[in-house]
């Protein structure tokens, strides 16, 4: 199939998207004002903007505005990968345990930050939550990855979503004690937390997540040509020379990187790493050398737009963006099930 008419439809609604996340918000910003302060960051030019609109702008809406790009890029591309490796479309990067190893992790540093955990506080600083959200997604997926490499048969497919099965429900229910241990201001920090927010990014976080997010956004689509002759089968795969468990090892410690980093700042935002690839592959096909990075595109706009929306719905207050993407995930998941009746949602 073409995918240009589709890649400049989806390019012009992420434009859109980056145009209306900057305009849109408590104090409005004029197209004039956003093309001035645009006009800024050339050269040479030395345009002056009332400071309060630059505080804006600069200090508030820019970071989280390339947080979210980034988040949703992430997720969607983590998505697209995960779905290619376990030739499992309803397979996404919380199927694995990523998003909730580092639940796990951010909750015991938020009711345990005061008692046991005081010395990874005192040590860590501002630091302490991301580090341990990131560093439980990371964790996670490697106990996942050696039971599979340790048990009957290890580095099934089968195994490897089994294990990631009985992670999560042992995070889940390891978080549930913690939940029922926690007073007040920490179970408020954290469903809000677990809820996923843009509305706190700064250039910090930005700064300290965005590395890893990077390095996962170059090598998901380096690795799409290896996921589509997997599609094919682990037989396949071995007789063209490509090793199916390298390919695997690298799908999770990417996705890891991805998901953590993301999480790490922004809290859980579920539903984009499973629909954005489903519309994709929909739309354009299952070739992964297209699937990937478009679904990169549309997940970045698709986190945008919900922010713009989280923003917008109940203003001045502001919605979690978690709460978003569900309420917009799960309809059009059902809806694509039922229009196409699961036949066009399989890889084959």
């Amino acid at each position: 199939m073409n995918t240009t008419p589709f890649s400049l439809a989806m390019v012009a609604l992420l434009a859109l998207a980056v145009v209306m996340a900057l305009a849109i918000g408590a104090v409005p910003v004029s197209l004039d004002q956003l093309g001035l302060w645009t006009l800024r960051w050339w050269p040479g030019n030395a345009i002056e903007l009332p400071r309060h609109i630059e505080i804006v702008l600069s200090d508030i809406r820019a970071p989280r505005l390339l947080m979210g790009m980034l988040i949703g890029a992430s997720l969607a591309m983590a998505g697209a990968s995960i779905q290619g490796l376990f030739r499992n479309p309803l397979a996404d990067p919380g199927l694995i345990g990523v998003s909730s190893g580092a639940a796990l992790a951010a909750l015991a540093v938020i009711v345990l930050g005061n008692t046991l955990l005081a010395g990874w506080m005192t040590t860590f600083g501002f630091l302490a939550l991301p580090l341990a959200a990131f560093g439980g997604a990371l964790g996670v997926t490697w106990i996942i990855y050696w039971i599979a490499k340790r048990t009957p048969g290890g580095g099934q497919i089968t195994t490897l979503i089994l294990a990631g099965v009985a992670i999560t429900a042992f995070a889940g229910a390891v978080s549930g004690v913690l939940t029922f241990l926690a007073n007040d201001a920490a179970l408020r920090s954290f469903t809000f937390w677990s809820m996923g927010s843009l509305a706190s990014v700064t250039w910090r976080d930005l700064a300290i997540a965005a590395p890893w997010i990077l390095v996962s956004l170059i090598a998901f689509p380096l690795l799409a040509p290896a996921l589509n002759v997997l599609l094919m089968g682990e037989a396949v795969c071995e007789h063209l020379g490509i090793d199916p468990h390298r390919i695997r090892r690298r799908v999770f410690i990417f996705t890891a990187l991805a998901v953590g980093a993301g999480v790490s700042v922004a809290g859980m935002i579920g539903f984009v790493g499973l629909v954005v690839p489903h519309l994709v592959r929909l739309s354009i096909g299952p070739d992964h050398r297209a699937l990937i990075p478009l679904s990169g595109i549309v997940g970045a706009a698709l986190l945008v737009w919900a922010d713009i929306l989280a923003r917008i719905v109940v203003a001045p207050a502001e919605l979690p963006i978690g709460i978003i993407t569900s309420l917009i995930g799960g309809p059009f998941f059902l809806y694509l099930l039922l229009r196409h009746n699961g036949s066009a949602l399989n890889h084959d």
